[in-house]
């Protein structure tokens, strides 16, 4: 993963999240603590700029009540179905306020 334009907040980021599965999620916060950031929000700000994509899944990171949060820097509207889509084509699957299951949560230790 060589590119001069992230930096290596991202670079740590994009490769952590490689590592979770098809069919899988974590959360914003896990992923930060994996990386030893204590924010949210910046894993989220790494994520919106994501130059990897699909090869590094940010559409596999949801928020820690398991809704989908963001997208490509949306939070509703054809960003955030595409992100559903992209997720429901990988096997993880959603309850009916549109939450991903507790068993599709990825648990690992980073």
């Amino acid at each position: 993963m060589l590119n001069p334009k992230i930096s290596e907040f991202q670079k740590k980021i994009y490769e952590t999240l490689q590592k979770v599965p098809k069919g899988k999620v974590t959360t914003y916060a896990t992923l930060a603590k994996a990386v030893g950031c204590g924010s949210c929000q910046a894993v989220g700000g790494a994520l919106k700029r994501n130059p990897f994509a699909p090869e590094v899944p940010c559409h596999r990171v949801v928020k820690s009540d398991l809704s989908l949060g963001g997208f490509f820097g949306e939070t509703s509207g054809p960003q955030i179905d595409k992100k559903k889509q992209l997720l429901i084509c990988e096997g993880v699957r959603f309850d009916q306020q549109g939450r991903v299951l507790k068993d599709c949560l990825w648990n690992a230790e980073y």
